[in-house]
């Protein structure tokens, strides 16, 4: 292989993966409703792609459909790491504990946090009382979350982590000052 085929792979290899980081990105823009950026990113990804396609079809040698394919799978990877890191969107967590008093304890300390919180007496397994705390939360602040409800000495919690598309009225969903 020459210099110039080596070159031509690892462009490929990295044009490629960032391409499907642009894809991921759109996905993830497109699933949160935010679609002025998607337009943009929708062109750019189409004026790239046509023209890796035309160089992956008219070379010769699997190397080239390889390089692309290793390209494809490291932007995913690393469009997955963005995502992860961006973490857009809003969460409804709903903690349940035997013990009424880290409850309640845990309830203030959200709410001292500046989250909204309610809480609930529920009937939980073999019809035994329960307590369960719901909170409403961005969800690049869940582990702001796990840390208070760790500060209690709660590990392994039961928790119900729910997808919120939208939430109006009084409700906080992030904190107002430093947990």
């Amino acid at each position: 292989m020459t210099a110039n085929v080596i070159f031509a792979l690892m462009g490929l290899f990295l044009v490629t993966a960032f391409t499907n980081v642009l894809a991921t990105l759109k996905t993830i823009l497109m699933s949160k409703k935010i679609m002025n950026p998607v337009y943009l990113l929708v062109f750019v990804d189409a004026m790239i792609f046509a023209t890796i396609v035309s160089k992956v079809t008219s070379s010769d040698g699997i190397q080239f459909t390889i390089s692309y394919a290793l390209g494809r799978t490291a932007g995913v990877f690393i469009g997955g790491k963005i995502e992860d890191r961006l973490a857009l969107g809003i969460l409804e967590v709903d903690l349940f504990l035997n013990d009424k008093n880290k409850v309640m304890e845990i309830a203030k300390r959200l709410r001292e946090t500046g989250y909204t919180v309610n809480n609930f007496l529920v009937g939980g397994n073999n019809e035994e009382k329960r307590y369960q705390i719901e909170v409403i939360i961005k969800r690049k602040e869940f582990k702001i979350l796990e840390d208070i409800i760790e500060e209690f000495g709660v590990v392994n919690p039961t928790l119900k982590v729910k997808t919120v598309s939208k939430v109006d009225g009084k409700i906080t969903t992030t904190r107002f000052k430093e947990a």
